[in-house]
C-alpha cells in the first residue's frame, strides 16, 4: 500500500500564496476561483493545497506542516536564491519570510518558511536516528542559546528570546566564548528586527561583525555567519 498526505492550509486570498510558491519553483497543479477559492502546488515530492477564507488573518495564523527532505541545505539555498532574485533580498521578517537553517537539539537540521497566508512550513532533514529531544545543554551561554533559539523559531516568541539573550549578555561574572557571543548577538539582532527594534538590531549586528574568530570557529558557526550577512543586507 502507498499513501500520501497533503496538507490543506488556509489563506485570506489565494493569488499571493500562489505567486510566492511559484517564485520558489513550485508548479500550480490546480486552481479554482469559484464557488470556493482553492489551489494546489507541487515541487518534487512537496505537495501543498490552500483554501481561501475572507475573514482569515494571516498574521494570527497557527497553521503549519512539516516537510521531510533528504537534502535540506540544497532546498534552503534554492529558496534563498529564488527569493533574493524576486525581492532583491531574502525576507527574514513579516510575511512572507524565510528562516535560517539550524541544527536542532532533536537530531534534525531544519528551516522555517512562512508564506503570505501565514502558514509556517517547517522543512527538515534527520541527522540522527535518535529523534528525542535532548536535555538543554550545560553551561550558562549554551543553555541561553538553546532556549532563545527555541523561543524565537519554534515558539515564534521573539520577545521571550530577547529577554533570555539580554540576561545572558549582562551577567556580571561570566563571559561567553567568542563563538557563543557571535551566536547570541546574531540571534539578538534577528529577534530585534522581528520586533521592529532597529536600534538594537543595528547595535547587535555591529558587535557580531566585530567578534574575532579563528578559521575553525568560523566553520563551526557557518550557519550563524550566513544569517549575519542576511541581516546586514
Amino acid at each position: 500500500m502507498g499513501e500520501t498526505t497533503i496538507p490543506i492550509l488556509p489563506c485570506r486570498t489565494i493569488q499571493p500564496v500562489i505567486d510566492f510558491y511559484t517564485t520558489l519553483g513550485f508548479d500550480v497543479t490546480f486552481q479554482q476561483k469559484s464557488p470556493n477559492p482553492y489551489a494546489a502546488v507541487r515541487r518534487g515530492g512537496i505537495r501543498l493545497q490552500f483554501f481561501g477564507m475572507k475573514r482569515y488573518e494571516p498574521t494570527e495564523s497557527f497553521s503549519t506542516c512539516y516537510v521531510e527532505t533528504d537534502d535540506v541545505d540544497t532546498l534552503h539555498e534554492s529558496f534563498r536564491a529564488r527569493l533574493k532574485a524576486a525581492y532583491g533580498r531574502v525576507p527574514t521578517r513579516g510575511l512572507p519570510r524565510l528562516g535560517p537553517l539550524k541544527d536542532m537539539s532533536y537530531g534534525v537540521r531544519q528551516f522555517l518558511m512562512t508564506d503570505p497566508g501565514g502558514n509556517c512550513i517547517r522543512v527538515g532533514q534527520w541527522t540522527s536516528d535518535d529523534q528525542r529531544h535532548r536535555p538543554a545543554p550545560e553551561g550558562t551561554f549554551a543553555r541561553a542559546i538553546h532556549h532563545a533559539s527555541l523561543l524565537a523559531d519554534s515558539r515564534e516568541d521573539p520577545a521571550g528570546a530577547a529577554r533570555v539573550i539580554d540576561r545572558a549578555l549582562h551577567l556580571p561574572d561570566e563571559r561567553p566564548t567568542a563563538v557563543q557571543l557571535l551566536r547570541l548577538l546574531v540571534l539578538r539582532a534577528d529577534v530585534a528586527g522581528r520586533l521592529g527594534d532597529e536600534e538594537t538590531a543595528s547595535s547587535a549586528l555591529a558587535r557580531a561583525t566585530a567578534v574575532q574568530l579563528t578559521a575553525e570557529e568560523r566553520h563551526s558557526v557557518r550557519d550563524d555567519l550566513r544569517r549575519l550577512e542576511e541581516l546586514k543586507g
